[in-house]
């Protein structure tokens, strides 16, 4: 264990506790840190007086990678943070890079990236409920989450071709205009999901093990929730009104009814219940904009041609052509303002943002995330001071840290 660690947890033991105090490793080999998140925890007996999470066990450099790549290059990056909801963090990064160049997605573009935002957000809650749930001993509603979760990887494949790292937007638009079994499919989970969302209510609500480790457990209050730039279900579950799609609305989203989904609790139980019900928002979004689906392009047509050409232009023209090469080969129309910009959305875990500084050449000259699951970890320590040592993974479930998003 490092020195400066050592020294912190010896200096937070009261005075004359010290001899009755132990140093546990919790993790990353534990399977509830996912060989990913280490917590080095002081307890006495077993409950806990001290927690420091260490990270770093998945550092992969994703924010320098973005000053040796273009723009549109760098989506197979972002695609690779959140791994669990890659295209959320494919439409924060557009969202940030269209605001730099100016740019409006066409009607029918940002329709599509709404439902694949919503289709994100239910696999990623999917995957925290039935994973939380996992382990804490309730094996079967995992199974039902990940069948369900399969169906929307189904969806992202018609699409883009791949399952799990989509790399579907480009600046201005999407890879492709989608297909009508694309649409067929996005209609046949909107009709089915509700019953296998009503399985796994009956299955973890009202059950008694499940309910009595997560109700009263890691408790995070209003005030505590603000002051700790918590965002997203885990801020929501505290009572803080706070929605990125409704507060400072981006795409379509204007255009859709739905509810944010709030709690006062602020327990491990309610943050369960608002991701479970949250799901059932984004359905009837994707309802609503799949049945209300724009005519017309998925990529603007902008002056300077900074947009990626439609592959039968590029394959059957010679302005296509020498488009596609310039934009791939030589960055030579990426021509952005020397400006520094912040674009966000909500992502399945909270407000994620991107900070992006052009030097006015096709490649950013620097560009900073800000993930939730970096902000979210934090908390933890303030959660778990008091619980037992078999509350840490009730805790560390219902904060759902994806670690390649929490390293970058």
């Amino acid at each position: 264990m490092p020195l400066e660690l050592l020294d912190a947890l010896d200096e937070s033991a009261p005075e004359g506790q010290k001899d009755f105090l132990w140093t546990l490793n919790f993790g990353p080999q534990h399977p509830a840190t996912h060989t990913t998140l280490r917590l080095i925890l002081t307890i006495e007996g077993e409950r806990v007086v001290r927690a420091v999470p260490d990270i770093g066990y998945l550092h992969s450099g994703f924010e320098k990678l973005g000053e040796d790549l273009d723009y549109n290059q760098y989506v197979t990056i972002v695609d690779r943070m959140n791994y669990i909801s890659p295209i959320a963090n494919e439409v924060a990064w557009f969202q940030a890079v269209e605001k730099l160049l100016g740019i409006t997605p066409t009607k029918r573009c940002q329709y599509l990236r709404v439902i694949f935002s919503e289709l994100a957000r239910i696999s990623d809650h999917l995957l925290c409920c039935g994973a939380a749930a996992l382990d804490l001993g309730a094996f079967t509603s995992f199974l039902y989450a990940f069948y369900q979760r399969e169906k929307i990887y189904d969806i992202y494949e018609t699409a883009s071709g791949q399952r799990f790292h989509p790399s579907f937007l480009r600046v201005g638009g999407l890879m492709a205009d989608v297909t009508d079994d694309f649409i067929r499919q996005v209609r046949e989970f909107v009709r089915g999901f509700p019953k296998a969302h009503g399985d796994i209510v009956r299955l973890l609500n009202r059950n008694r093990i499940f309910v009595d480790r997560t109700k009263g457990i890691g408790v995070l209050s209003k005030d505590d929730a603000i002051n700790l730039s918590c965002t997203g279900p885990i801020a929501r579950a505290s009572g803080v009104v706070r929605d990125v799609r409704k507060d400072e609305p981006y795409l379509a989203y204007p255009d859709f009814d739905f509810k944010v989904i709030c709690s006062t609790a602020g327990d491990c139980y309610a943050r369960y219940l608002v991701r479970m019900e949250e799901m059932l928002e984004s359905l009837k979004i994707i309802h609503q904009a799949i049945e209300n689906l724009p005519s017309g392009p998925v990529n603007v047509d902008v002056e300077g041609k900074a947009v990626m050409p439609d592959k039968t232009a590029t394959y059957r023209t010679i302005e296509g052509l020498i488009q596609h090469f310039e934009l791939i080969m030589t960055n030579r129309q990426w021509t952005p303002p020397l400006e520094e910009v912040y674009g966000c959305i909500e992502s399945p875990n909270g407000e994620l943002g991107f900070y992006v500084v052009s030097d006015g050449t096709g490649r950013p000259y620097r560009c900073r995330t800000r993930p939730p699951s970096f902000i979210h970890f934090a908390t933890f320590p303030y959660l778990i001071e008091g619980h037992m040592v078999s509350d840490v993974v009730a805790v560390l479930g219902s904060l759902n840290i994806i670690a390649a998003e929490l390293d970058r």
